[in-house]
């Protein structure tokens, strides 16, 4: 397997991720009682898998490997991606923000709620379908073969020693809850 293919398969977890947050916030616009903690939890994946382990692997590996191979990431499709991941943070560090006024009691921070996740979820669609289709053939092409298997070794590196053991794990049972959990609330309408 290459590294992109397990960036690519990652990329579908994140997406069944923003499947179930674009669902809840539908249900939380329509005026459904939604818990404010899916949101928090949804921001506790983004942050720890997304961005965490994932985002991780992009910025301090592959990116990497692609500018050492002619793509800076001061400019062009890299500098992009990188913008787009600070433009992730921003809306998760929103959600957060807005779901613990609105667990506190603030039903007026529903609606920040609402506007950040569906901005990250526009967002993360949209940068995921670029990575996917252009930027991750880019770095096949010009990360020499060579160069993979230090790429997949700076990946296991990322897994075991920067994040953790058992991290896709904890977020793929955190994202089947919240699948799960938005479904129940969905039916109850």
């Amino acid at each position: 397997m290459k590294a992109t293919e397990i960036l690519m398969s990652e990329h579908e977890v994140i997406l069944r991720m923003i499947a179930a947050l674009e669902k809840a916030t539908d249900l939380l616009e329509a005026g459904q009682d939604v818990p404010p903690q899916l949101f928090i939890e949804a921001a506790d994946f983004i942050k720890g898998f997304a961005d965490g382990c994932h985002h991780q692997k992009e910025e301090g590996v592959l990116f990497k490997a692609m500018g050492e191979n002619g793509m800076p990431a001061s400019s062009g499709p890299v500098a992009v991606m990188l913008a787009e991941h600070e433009a992730g943070r921003a809306y998760t560090r929103g959600m957060r923000a807005a779901a613990q006024k609105l667990a506190a009691g603030d039903e007026s921070a529903a609606q920040e709620v609402i506007r950040n996740a569906r901005g990250y979820a526009v967002l993360l669609t949209q940068h995921i379908a670029k990575e996917n289709q252009i930027l991750f053939p880019m770095a096949d092409k010009i990360i020499p073969i060579a160069r993979h298997a230090a790429v997949m070794d700076g990946f296991e590196h990322v897994e075991h020693e920067e994040t953790g053991e058992g991290v896709h794990e904890k977020y793929l049972a955190l994202v089947d809850r919240i699948e799960k959990e938005v479904s129940s609330l969905a039916q109850a309408q």
